[in-house]
């Protein structure tokens, strides 16, 4: 997007909102340019969509998640003020931002949360998470590193994938709910950037809180009081609307994280690569951990997750024992950071 005045924005959004002034550029993914602007002296984000042949779809996607998630009150995301399909930009409500207490964000995160996997989802795709595919390139990791796979394993994992498939297919799903696409404001915190949003089993989403934020390059840990308030908070939010909780048990939702290898590498290089066959040739930083140290930390969660749960024995007799190994082969591996504080983006 160029700086200066003449920004090139439509005469379609200019008749709508008025004269564009660039502000400044913001960050942003490979796949957006993203800017502050002033349309006749009133703040304002656009954003237009950028990258890769799907780059319509990912514009359709979020112009139709920010209407639906819009009806919504108080609103989860961002107004979507205008939309050009011709050129791929969304103009957002600029998100005046607070600071939380220190503790406090991982409520105000569930909460926001909550209200927007209450939201309509008609025009949403469909919740596209681990398959199969996962499921055998997972286990193939586990062979390669020389740990046995116990004959129920393979069972178990498909199982939980159906389970996953056939869970509260009805929620609008952020697809990337991470820190820094969410804004805390005196209102509450407001969801931003919904090209991959869908519809599917809320859990997978509220379990980002003990999987330690799966698809975002800020992968951090939380302590265990404040997950058990986010999720307390989230359960409560959704009784207040009107909807019925999606139930305690995350455990299937965090198996689904620890086997998609997507959740190794960010989004522009997900789908086509078998990123677990990777991991053992070679270890790589993305933002605060690298592969392997997600690794780790999924299998300890998913690992005491699934201890004495009947249907997934073989899962957690496999994970305990590529946890061990894990340990012993890379002895150096940090744990992930702990977000005692509030990683939430300052707003711009």
């Amino acid at each position: 997007m160029p700086h200066g005045p003449d920004l090139s924005i439509s005469e379609v959004i200019r008749a709508e909102l008025g004269a564009p002034v660039l502000v400044r550029r913001l960050d942003s993914s490979p796949r957006s340019d993203v800017s502050l602007v002033e349309f006749d002296g009133a703040p304002a984000i656009v954003k237009r969509v950028t990258g890769g042949p799907d780059a319509a779809d990912r514009f359709r996607n979020e112009v139709t998640a920010l209407r639906l998630a819009g009806q919504v009150r108080p609103s989860p995301v961002a107004a979507l003020l205008a939309a050009d399909p011709a050129d791929l930009v969304l103009v957002l409500e600029y998100l005046s931002h607070t600071r939380p207490a220190e503790v406090r964000w991982t409520v105000d995160y569930a909460v926001a949360l909550a209200r927007l996997h209450t939201s309509p989802t008609a025009g949403l795709p469909p919740y596209r998470g681990a398959g199969q595919d996962d499921v055998d390139a997972f286990l193939s990791l586990a062979q390669r590193l020389d740990v046995p796979v116990p004959p129920s394993a393979a069972d178990e994992l498909r199982a939980v994938l159906d389970r996953l498939d056939g869970d509260g297919a009805g929620s609008l799903l952020h697809g990337d709910p991470c820190p820094d696409n969410a804004v805390l404001t005196d209102d509450g915190i407001r969801f931003v950037d919904l090209e991959g949003a869908q519809r599917g089993p809320a859990m997978v989403e509220l379990a980002y809180l003990r999987i330690g934020f799966p698809t975002c390059w800020c992968v951090t840990a939380l302590p265990a009081a404040q997950i058990a308030a986010a999720e307390a908070a989230y359960h409560d939010t959704r009784r207040s609307l009107g909807h019925p909780t999606t139930g305690d048990d995350l455990t299937d939702a965090c198996v689904g994280w620890l086997i998609q290898g997507d959740a190794l590498v960010q989004r522009a290089a997900r789908r086509g690569a078998d990123h677990w066959a990777a991991l053992t040739r070679a270890d790589w930083e993305w933002g605060t951990a690298t592969a392997r140290e997600r690794l780790l930390h999924r299998l300890d969660v998913v690992t005491t997750m699934t201890a004495g749960h009947t249907q997934l024995a073989g899962v957690a007799a496999l994970t305990d024992a590529m946890r061990s190994l894990v340990r012993q082969r890379w002895p150096r591996l940090s744990t992930l950071p702990m977000a005692r504080n509030n990683p939430l983006t300052a707003g711009d």
